[in-house]
């Protein structure tokens, strides 16, 4: 039997991070970075509601005048 109870409703804030998936056995993983987890005070073996939404390539950085895409630039495009 599930002992989680489902919630009333979900309240608090919610941070944004891009973060990158890989495969461990059958699943897809990503991790809650540090920052993240920090911020938002999330310790191992809470529940967390998570909205997934695959972030998009967008045309940033073709012309080559243009610097690199830094992590900054990169969290305006998706957010």
């Amino acid at each position: 039997m599930n002992n989680l109870k489902k919630p009333a409703a979900i309240e608090g804030s919610m941070a944004r991070a891009l973060a990158k998936t890989r495969k461990v056995g059958g699943s897809i993983m990503v991790t809650i970075p540090k920052e993240v987890a920090e911020q938002e005070d999330i310790r191992e073996g809470e529940l967390v509601e998570i909205e997934v939404k695959k972030a998009k390539r967008s045309g940033f950085g073709i012309d080559p005048e243009v610097g690199s895409m830094t992590r900054e630039d990169e969290l305006d495009t998706h957010f």
